[in-house]
């Protein structure tokens, strides 16, 4: 740990509002960006962000120097917005009737892209799609602890898992072709 840092996270102990601002300022672009890859929009994030602060300065005293302190306000963030999406009182169900897609995919969509289009596509998911893919494709964790986090079965976050996948590579798709659509002058 770089020793502003530690200096930070000390002031924050101590309740000083100016390190909270200081923590606030270094972690919230990055963290808003965490939160945008659950929210449905950028007003969800926000909130998600606020909230996701708010319980890092209550439990900052609790950080042991165990790991990097952003992946502990990181992991802090992706903890809130799964409580955001668990407090919706919405179940995941897996739809039988559901189609699934085998949309065309070419390995060039993503690098004609920006982060910012792509965080606009997942955004689009539904949500139960949206927070496993960023469960699982972003942020690393097992279908297992998925299905933990969220009390549902490991088949039913696999399955949900695979339908964001097409989900997504539909959305791709789609954006590819708008893409790479010609101009056409209105008549």
């Amino acid at each position: 740990m770089l020793p502003e840092e530690k200096h930070m996270i000390e002031g924050c102990i101590d309740g000083k509002r100016s390190y909270q601002k200081m923590l606030y300022e270094r972690f919230a672009s990055k963290m808003l960006g965490v939160c945008m890859r659950y929210a449905k929009d950028r007003a969800e994030a926000e909130d998600m962000l606020q909230e996701g602060f708010i319980k890092v300065f209550q439990n900052i005293a609790r950080f042991k120097n165990e790991g990097s302190f952003e992946g502990w306000v990181r992991r802090i963030m992706v903890f809130t917005a799964i409580n955001f999406f668990k407090h919706r009182s919405r179940t995941f169900k897996e739809d039988l009737d559901q189609e699934h897609y085998d949309a065309p995919f070419e390995d060039n969509i993503i690098s004609q892209i920006s982060a910012k289009e792509i965080i606009a596509l997942v955004q689009q998911l539904p949500e139960g799609y949206r927070v496993i893919f960023n469960l699982y494709a972003v942020e690393g964790y097992t279908h297992k602890e998925i299905g933990d986090m969220l009390g549902i079965a490991v088949g039913t976050s696999k399955s949900q898992y695979s339908r964001a996948r097409n989900a997504m590579q539909q959305l791709l798709a789609k954006h590819y072709q708008i893409l790479n659509e010609p101009f056409q002058e209105p008549k």
